[in-house]
């Protein structure tokens, strides 16, 4: 009775045994398949924060050549802004010149006109003149 016990243990000693080493093993092909993803994860990781790295690097860039041409549109604007106020100051000038020439001109009409005027008089006083000098002896 011992013995048969004793070996109905033995066996089922052996077998939790076997099922012992069947769950180790099934263990270590879950950590290695674990360990295999830990790897991937940590490759992946890597590449995408290469990525991140191109991507920061490809932004700064981009801003860089923006703010540059920010700066010259600036410049730029600020050049055509002072050409314009140069222009509307020379624009004022010949403006102001015109209407001094314009004044002018119409003076010299007025008086041009009052001298043709007093012309037209003084010449037919003199061929009044003429007209009575003639019919005096």
């Amino acid at each position: 009775l011992i013995s048969s016990a004793t070996k109905s243990l033995r066996m089922e000693t052996e077998i939790l045994e076997k099922k012992l080493q069947d769950a180790q093993m099934k263990l270590a092909e879950k950590d290695g398949d674990k360990d295999k993803e830990i790897q991937g994860l940590k490759k992946l990781i890597s590449e995408l924060e290469f990525q991140l790295t191109m991507e920061k690097s490809s932004n700064e860039s981009f801003l860089d050549k923006l703010r540059k041409e920010m700066k010259h549109k600036s410049e730029e604007l600020e050049k055509l802004t002072q050409e314009k106020t140069q222009l509307i100051h020379s624009l004022s000038q010949v403006q102001e010149e015109n209407s001094l020439l314009q004044d002018t001109v119409r003076r010299e009409c007025e008086e041009r006109c009052g001298l043709t005027l007093a012309l037209g008089r003084a010449r037919e006083q003199v061929l009044e003149l003429r007209r009575l000098s003639g019919a005096l002896p």
